[in-house]
């Protein structure tokens, strides 16, 4: 599929639109990720910058980060409130180390929170749309994610997320 965009839409080039069939179940944006080269002052410059607070962080293996969520000081970021995702590499070959490489610190990623990411996933892979892994991953506080590959989105790298609360997470490995 085409990484430019169908005229005037917004959509990438061939895209099936609304009347494909029915949605993925999105249920809101959940955070928009940015790749930075060292989270602590990533941290620490979005604080006293913007006024955000850190509201989690952890180091996901699987997915090679050290991982922050930030919070818009003034809200709670939930329920129904977007997060700023910072994730910085663990080595310089994982995928963000190689991103960092290629493209510099900078947004990475749009992640949308799925009512069920099975059926998302199914119906993303029926309309033609690739996805990164062929079963979910564990994502940050034990969401299972999955991704649909960026030439299928425009150019963005789309995660699609169930939060753990949802249902239980794949073991990691």
């Amino acid at each position: 599929m085409s990484d430019q965009l169908a005229a005037g839409t917004g959509a990438p080039a061939g895209d099936p639109g609304p009347a494909a069939g029915a949605g993925i179940g999105l249920r809101r944006i959940d955070h928009v990720g940015v790749a930075v080269p060292d989270l602590d002052a990533a941290i620490d410059w979005y604080v006293r910058v913007f006024g955000m607070r850190c509201v989690h962080q952890e180091t996901n293996h699987e997915q090679e980060v050290r991982e922050a969520m930030l919070a818009v000081a003034g809200g709670d970021a939930a329920p129904g409130g977007a997060y700023l995702q910072l994730l910085a590499p663990l080595r310089p070959d994982s995928p963000i180390g190689k991103f960092l490489d290629r493209h510099g610190p900078g947004l990475q990623q749009l992640a949308y929170t799925v009512a069920d990411l099975d059926v998302a996933c199914a119906r993303l892979r029926e309309r033609g749309m690739r996805l990164l892994y062929d079963r979910p991953r564990r994502g940050t506080a034990g969401a299972r994610i999955n991704f649909v590959h960026p030439k299928d989105a425009g150019g963005v790298l789309v995660e699609l997320l169930e939060p753990a609360g949802d249902r239980s997470a794949p073991p990691a490995g």
